[in-house]
């Protein structure tokens, strides 16, 4: 029986939800992030978006390309609470939900005996009257092929893809719509003279493995429609981090400290969107021989802000002693959990169990509105550090 998958994913979310709370800002370029001097776009409206503007980009940057946007700081309470209310109607159609993000998430509607695409426009229609955003939606029979769907007509798109239309439907995409394609992947592809899924489609199996190595064999399936992937309703990320080849290798702390201030900012937005906190702060440098070294330093306690990730990375970096150049910095973080809570001995199993239990009351209340589970109560904090190479 062929699955009936549904993805959804929120349009612009931090910018829409900034328009509909101001709505002098409806209909104007709305850029939110990190408004220091070495800030992040986190999002921005689609009126933005016309003047070059993308997630990710250094906030100096932006204001060179729209001096006349409205450039907000994060609320991140405020997109929670929204994110909140968006995922209550998720779940109340189908426990299978695989969140992506805090605005993104699949759906598995398969046992439920209804039109997928009439439980998709339900979704919209319930999103629109409860947050009064506009949320995209694909449907098809899997997850590659539905969140194509949901990207095909933002914002407010829907769109449902059928295993008639495969491949036609997909020939002319470029190859970075194929999950698994990153952008040095499809600079290598461009430089081969392949351009589209029409293009990869030509390839044989063996080709696709010569080029991505085992990841060849799934993104062949995938681009015949192919895609096993179940939807997750627990995903277990190890790992989030950003690297960058410098220009001209260095020895310039300033300039690896600059580096790793935007990453701090990507870092704890990706963070934040997952839904998770870290412990352990990792510094990647390669040197001008190409050797790797890294150095970690695993706190007493789980962080996701970017000044808390910088400061970490700063004091690594601020005792390293650079005998070589440094051709490449990059900076991750790992020991990842969705728990916020502080490093404890074996000896204290008990105490985890508490803060599990305090976490499990918070929701429980939130959603009946009142405090009636009792929490438990606060724990002392570990000021004890780990440092771990």
């Amino acid at each position: 029986m062929k699955r009936k998958i549904i993805h959804v994913d929120m349009d612009a979310f931090f910018a829409s939800v900034e328009q509909h709370d101001n709505p002098e800002y409806k209909g104007k370029p709305v850029i939110v992030g990190g408004l220091s001097g070495r800030g992040v776009v986190s999002t921005c409206s689609y009126e933005a978006r016309k003047y070059g503007i993308h997630s990710a980009m250094p906030m100096y940057m932006a204001r060179k390309l729209c001096p006349h946007g409205i450039f907000l700081s994060v609320r991140r309470k405020r997109y929670e609470e929204v994110s909140a209310q968006i995922f209550d109607i998720l779940y109340s159609i189908t426990p299978l939900v695989e969140p992506v993000s805090i605005d993104e998430a699949y759906l598995d509607v398969t046992d439920i005996d209804k039109n997928p695409e009439i439980i998709a426009l339900e979704i919209k229609k319930k999103v629109k009257e409860t947050t009064g955003l506009t949320i995209s939606a694909g449907v098809s029979y899997n997850k590659f092929l539905a969140k194509l769907a949901s990207d095909w007509n933002k914002p407010d798109g829907f769109m449902v893809i059928t295993e008639d239309m495969i491949p036609d439907i997909l020939k002319p995409l470029p190859v970075s719509k194929v999950y698994g394609i990153g952008q040095k992947s499809e600079e290598r592809l461009k430089s081969m003279g392949i351009n589209t899924i029409g293009d990869l489609l030509k390839l044989s199996q063996e080709n696709l493995v010569e080029i991505f190595g085992k990841v060849g064999v799934e993104i062949y399936l995938r681009i015949r429609g192919i895609d096993e992937r179940p939807v997750e309703t627990m995903r277990e990320i190890k790992s989030i981090g950003k690297e960058k080849t410098l220009e001209k290798d260095t020895k310039d702390k300033k300039l690896l400290l600059h580096y790793a201030k935007l990453f701090s900012d990507i870092i704890s937005e990706e963070l934040f969107r997952a839904g998770l906190y870290a412990r352990t702060v990792t510094v990647k440098m390669k040197t001008s021989d190409f050797a790797i070294h890294t150095k970690s330093k695993t706190l007493n306690k789980y962080i996701r802000l970017s000044e808390d990730i910088y400061n970490v990375a700063y004091e690594i970096i601020e005792n390293i002693k650079l005998d070589q150049y440094i051709r490449l910095i990059g900076l991750s973080v790992s020991n990842l959990s969705a728990v916020k809570y502080e490093q404890l001995s074996f000896l204290d199993k008990s105490v985890v169990k508490s803060i599990k239990a305090e976490n499990i009351a918070r929701e429980i209340n939130k959603k009946i509105g009142q405090e009636i589970v009792k929490k438990a109560s606060e724990l002392l904090n570990n000021k004890t550090k780990q440092w771990r190479d």
